[in-house]
């Protein structure tokens, strides 16, 4: 059974950092996201990669902060991230895929984890 668990979230100080973990079991896919849900707001695009490397897209709004890696050996993606602002309060979820290719959509990726709340404080 394939599942994706994340972890890591929290509650931070703007201008903190928090390191998300998403593990997947079951089996290793072509490609790997990140979206945040802010209350009232749509799922928004984060950040993904291709899992065999060369291919790393960031959402401009976090782009310069956020940083996305995996742990082959641990079959793990993480999202690091740093300069945190109030605005990126939000629940995160992992995502994956086999798409040729590593999208931006929702549509793109068909397991997701549970999501990890994290909250930025003023």
């Amino acid at each position: 059974q394939v599942q994706l668990v994340e972890s890591g979230g929290g509650l931070v100080q703007a201008g903190g950092s928090l390191r998300l973990s998403c593990a997947a079991s079951g089996r290793t896919f072509s490609n790997y996201a990140w979206f945040r849900q802010a209350p009232g707001k749509e799922r928004e695009f984060v950040a993904n990669m291709r899992w065999s490397g060369g291919w790393i897209l960031y959402a401009s709004v976090v782009k310069g902060r956020f940083t996305i890696s995996r742990d082959i050996a641990k079959n793990t993606t993480y999202l690091q991230m740093n300069s945190l602002k109030p605005e990126d309060t939000a629940v995160y979820y992992c995502a994956a895929g086999n798409n040729g290719y590593a999208g931006a959509g929702r549509d793109d990726y068909s397991y997701w984890g549970q999501g990890t709340q994290v909250t930025v404080s003023s």
